[in-house]
């Protein structure tokens, strides 16, 4: 019997709350143990990539995700400079994060593509190039850039993630990504389903995966995670989600683990009543369980 790799946990700072509550939360999941802390650009919300910035600076080792930036509605050169400073100030503790954007806040910010698709296979070739160092000049659908070279591109290769649904989409995740990032609370049919298109996409590459695992623990948990996986799958049966005592996680996130899900994000609840809490609770007696 194979045993599936301990997965990295990490934590998900919703912009449920507002962006002065993120320097506590990042120092509870950073000295607690946890692997990875995951921002979302959200409109009208909070900066992904501001979020991202603050909480490189505050702590000191845990890796920082942002999940994700759209591509609409930033210039792919400007994502390539906050992305390549980024990881020059703080080395080795950024991924960043690209996709569609929910397409009716884009169209509320004037900037919504007729096909997003393109945009994001345009966006994601040229970004690539650009942390890589290269001078780009392209003349695409969407992506247009003359002679364009950073003049301080990181030193070490980015892990660049992509979150999409669909097959299309998920299918250029897997081309030109190296992190993929699952949509909250899949099923077991929905994270395979994404891992086959991503290994037929690129044979032979094994890439990362993230999976957004709503969860909470304490009185009343189970209540206010059907409450919240209600919000994420309104229309369909809710996949993985975690609730209860340090040891029912754990089996939640080795359950997630054997499906190929490389890390886990947990996602708050929006009424968490102990965010710091639950931090401590995922580093200190969650993560021990996994081993690794």
């Amino acid at each position: 019997m194979t045993t599936a790799p301990t997965p990295r946990l990490g934590i998900t700072y919703v912009p449920y709350r507002p962006p002065e509550e993120l320097r506590e939360l990042a120092l509870a999941a950073d000295d607690s143990g946890l692997d990875e802390l995951w921002v979302w650009e959200d409109c009208f919300k909070q900066s992904g990539v501001a979020a991202a910035g603050a909480a490189l600076a505050w702590t000191r080792r845990i890796r920082i995700g942002i999940g994700l930036m759209p591509t609409p509605l930033r210039n792919v050169g400007l994502a390539a400079m906050e992305i390549a400073t980024l990881e020059r100030l703080f080395p080795g503790r950024l991924i960043p994060g690209i996709g569609h954007g929910v397409q009716d806040w884009m169209g509320q910010a004037g900037v919504r593509a007729s096909s997003p698709l393109t945009l994001l296979r345009e966006y994601a070739t040229a970004l690539r190039r650009l942390l890589a160092g290269e001078e780009v000049t392209t003349e695409g659908r969407y992506v247009r850039l003359d002679r364009v070279r950073l003049d301080w591109p990181p030193e070490a290769h980015v892990p660049l993630a992509i979150g999409a649904d669909g097959p299309k989409s998920v299918a250029v995740a897997g081309e030109l990504g190296d992190v993929f990032l699952l949509s909250a609370a899949r099923s077991a049919e929905q994270i395979t389903a994404a891992r086959t298109v991503l290994d037929q996409a690129a044979p032979g590459r094994r890439h990362e995966i993230v999976g957004a695992l709503i969860a909470s623990t304490g009185p009343g948990a189970r209540e206010r995670v059907d409450a919240e996986l209600a919000r994420w799958t309104p229309d369909g049966e809710p996949g993985f989600s975690a609730a209860g005592d340090a040891e029912s996680v754990a089996a939640q996130l080795r359950r997630v683990a054997e499906l190929g899900v490389t890390s886990v994000a947990i996602q708050p609840t929006a009424d968490e009543p102990d965010l710091l809490g639950l931090a401590r609770f995922l580093g200190t007696e969650v993560r021990p369980l996994l081993g690794g």
